[in-house]
């Protein structure tokens, strides 16, 4: 009987540390590794690994006195649909994973998101603008504003900054581009502006022609862009290709050095609303964006800097919480984040609060904007 006790004992203290084994706290990251929205999901790791990094080399992740390793896994989910659903069942199998950075795509993230609801993980956005996804449940939350407050700015900069007297809207057939189209519309009348016209395209459009000639005709002297840099930068080529003298207004996911390497010199007066610029002259700033560039070969973007502060957001809120889920997820909602993204706090909801800096395209590269 003995014996059997101290099996059974045995068995239950590997049980009990099988979360973490070898002194490691996991952390995933969920994302576009391949194909054409790589770009995000490898901003996206490669940033968490700085931020780990970063705490690591300060002893790690302390919880009842005992300093915890942060380790970054990472999964690819193509951004496919299935793949998002079968990689959060992955992550939720695997106790010693103690919350989730992402997905990237609004669509994406709400088919993941109520796998990381019912099994009690945190999981954080740090770019899901749809107004429904933080609604999944209590442990969803977005490093990221609602798409109705991001398209505000920029609507700001079409109606006010650049004086748009038929401003048009072009939107990708997505679920978020049409939520961000929708927005758009919707502040450019609220700001008092001419909305002229609406267009769509589909995400690997590559002929604008038509869509150029109707803008035209509509007498369009902005057109705002519901859509990643793989729309904005072939747009803004045939605008140019075109004749078509027009001011383009993206949004945050515009601001990529991809943008500027497939527009060229069509990239030129491309103006976006971010909540994070590069060229921030804060020291603060300038130390990240010099350990980010040294690691990795190009300044961070804005996306990929609200997935480095969305890891150290959730390391804060596992070192004051312990190893207890629901604990972690009430922490989440205490934040009061000094971050590289700015002040970060979450309203009832889970959605983040920020203020955007308005930036263009200015001499093949980006700088604050000039109207």
């Amino acid at each position: 009987m003995k014996k059997i006790f101290a099996i059974l004992l045995t068995l239950a203290l590997l049980v009990g540390s099988a979360a973490f084994a070898e002194g490691t706290i996991k952390i995933a990251v969920a994302a576009p590794m391949t194909g054409d929205n790589a770009e995000y999901g490898i901003g996206f790791a490669n940033a968490a690994k700085l931020m780990a990094s970063e705490w690591n080399a300060k002893g790690g992740v302390t919880v009842d006195g005992q300093s915890y390793t942060v380790e970054i896994v990472e999964f690819d989910d193509k951004s496919d649909s299935d793949e998002a659903a079968i990689i959060a069942e992955k992550i939720v199998s695997d106790e010693n994973i103690w919350g989730v950075i992402g997905h990237f795509a609004s669509g994406i993230c709400m088919v993941a998101a109520p796998t990381y609801q019912d099994a009690q993980y945190v999981d954080i956005s740090p770019t899901a603008s749809h107004a429904d996804f933080s609604k999944i449940g209590d442990y969803i939350f977005r490093n990221n504003t609602v798409i109705t407050v991001e398209t505000k700015t920029g609507a700001e900069m079409a109606v006010t900054d650049l004086a748009g007297k038929a401003i048009g809207v072009l939107s990708i057939d997505t679920e978020w581009g049409q939520s961000a189209g929708n927005a758009m519309e919707e502040n450019i009348k609220a700001l008092g502006g001419n909305f002229a016209l609406r267009q769509e395209v589909s995400t690997d459009a590559v002929d604008f022609a038509t869509e150029v000639a109707n803008f035209k005709a509509a007498g369009c002297d902005v057109v705002m862009v519901a859509g990643m840099y793989g729309t904005l930068a072939p747009f803004a080529v045939a605008c140019k290709n075109s004749g078509y003298d027009v001011k383009l207004v993206g949004c945050s996911n515009a601001y990529t050095a991809n943008l500027i390497n497939i527009a060229g010199e069509a990239a030129e007066g491309i103006y976006a609303p971010v909540s994070f610029f590069a060229g921030n002259t804060d020291e603060r700033v300038q130390a990240y964006v010099k350990a980010y560039t040294d690691a990795y070969g190009a300044a961070p973007s804005a996306l990929t800097t609200q997935a480095y502060d969305s890891v150290g957001i959730l390391l804060g809120a596992i070192e004051r919480a312990g190893f207890d889920r629901e604990a972690i997820k009430n922490e989440m909602y205490k934040t009061e984040y000094e971050g590289m993204s700015g002040y970060t706090t979450f309203d009832e909801n889970g959605d983040a609060q920020k203020i955007f800096t308005k930036i263009m395209v200015k001499d093949g590269a980006f700088q604050l904007a000039e109207f």
